[in-house]
């Protein structure tokens, strides 16, 4: 196999001169797969338990889990049977330049989405959110300094973007990255470890919310409302965007699949973590975004500043997490307009052009537009399924390099119907609540 194919963002003479581009390793890959994982999904974890139950939600983690490795394992199996080394790439050998246009398109919609919304969170948190009316809740800045001109909502994303996005982004290799996902596994983790603590004291002091192991179905848009959560749990696991770029670099088809079952597992316990002591914290009043419970007075010093680092943590930790995410946005937007050009790290003009232009437009929309969480749900029901599931199950179904079993089909058709189901209840059902 040549280099091109195991690492095919760098350019063959940087491969041998320069220290910097050493193998990838298994470990990196981990905690590049998990922070690709962990995004702004993990916030909305503990208002799935409360709508689905802690009983079918924790069913529902395990079983999206299972599917989104099998999805991956196809992914790869059929890239290293052809000679693709990106998702589009694997989906125009089967499907031609409609595939491909299709995988393209989808990325755009949920990895921009996602970098506008991370943006909005890390504004919520240091600036607040503001109204025509003035402030709705104060910023984690703006509580410890007052309001000030450096601390609203448009300097304190600009100064973020500009001195922390901006040198991250720039890496022209994900396996660079490697170190920036170990710090934002790490800030996941203090994010559940303080909600566990936090539940674990309630719990000793009697001061627990009641939750429910199973849903409550007390009519019929109790049962749709089900199917809304779903898309959320599915968009939480959604990672494929990067399997190209992580297991490329990595450049071992048994390495790379090892380290996404670690992630994987990782990755499901915190997210069951923050979902039931989230659950057990806030109970019925847990939020869609359980930060706004985080924002609320505790009446005591020691629970505002666990609040506050709660927020921060997962403020940072998104500020880690928006590279990885840029990353695979920025290639598959190249591949979409410049097909035929050299391979984009090569192109300093490109890159750099590229790049400027994705920050700037993230940042544009995320002050212009303070909240979009029907975006991100709407998201969650369309393109997220469709790059986890239903691409991933087309690809076993179209089958050019005839190496899928007959299993393989029953699951490819299998994720491709359950998707297309449960999107279209949970798109209804959205529609529903928006239109009443």
């Amino acid at each position: 196999m040549s280099s091109d194919t195991i690492v095919p963002l760098l350019p063959e003479e940087e491969q041998t001169t320069s220290t910097e581009h050493k193998q990838a390793s298994v470990s990196g890959a981990v905690f590049n797969v998990s922070t690709s994982i962990i995004g702004a999904g993990i916030m909305s974890i503990p208002a799935t338990l409360k709508v689905l139950g802690v009983g079918p939600a924790f069913v529902m983690i395990v079983l999206i889990a299972v599917l989104v490795d099998v999805s991956v394992e196809f992914l790869m199996r059929f890239t290293y049977a052809g000679g693709s080394t990106t998702y589009a790439g694997l989906m125009k050998e089967s499907f031609g330049r409609t595939g491909s246009i299709a995988v393209q398109l989808s990325v755009f919609v949920t990895n921009l989405g996602c970098l506008i919304i991370y943006l909005i969170i890390i504004g919520d948190v240091l600036s607040g959110e503001q109204s025509g009316e003035g402030s709705i809740h104060l910023g984690v800045l703006q509580e410890w300094f007052g309001i000030h001109w450096w601390n609203t909502r448009a300097v304190a994303i600009l100064f973020i973007v500009v001195f922390v996005m901006l040198p991250l982004v720039l890496f022209r290799r994900v396996e660079l990255l490697s170190m920036s996902s170990a710090v934002a596994v790490l800030l996941a983790v203090v994010f559940v470890g303080i909600c566990t603590a936090m539940a674990v004291s309630a719990v000793i002091k009697g001061e627990s919310r009641s939750i429910r192991m199973l849903p409550q179905l007390d009519d019929q848009a109790s049962f749709f409302n089900l199917f809304t959560a779903i898309p959320v749990i599915v968009t939480a696991f959604t990672f494929h965007f990067n399997v190209h770029a992580i297991g490329m670099e990595l450049g071992q088809p048994a390495a790379m699949a090892s380290a996404v079952r670690i992630s994987l597992i990782l990755c499901a316990l915190i997210y069951f973590s923050i979902g039931l002591f989230g659950y057990i914290l806030f109970g019925d009043s847990t939020e869609a975004d359980i930060l706004v419970n985080f924002d609320q007075a505790t009446g005591s010093t020691i629970g505002s500043l666990l609040n506050d680092i709660v927020r921060l943590s997962y403020a940072f930790h998104l500020m880690l997490v928006f590279p990885l995410l840029n990353f695979s946005l920025r290639a598959n937007i190249d591949e979409l307009l410049f097909p035929n050009k050299s391979l984009l790290i090569k192109d300093t003009k490109r890159f750099m052009s590229l790049t400027f232009a994705l920050l700037a437009t993230a940042y544009l929309i995320a002050i212009a537009i303070p909240n979009i969480w029907y975006f991100f749900q709407f998201m969650g029901s369309t393109s997220a399924v469709c790059i986890a599931f239903i691409f991933p199950g087309a690809l076993a179904l179209r089958d050019v390099h005839g190496i899928s079993s007959k299993k393989d089909k029953i699951i490819g058709a299998t994720m491709i119907i359950l998707a297309l189901i449960t999107s279209t209840i949970a798109i209804s059902s959205n529609l529903y609540s928006l239109g009443s």
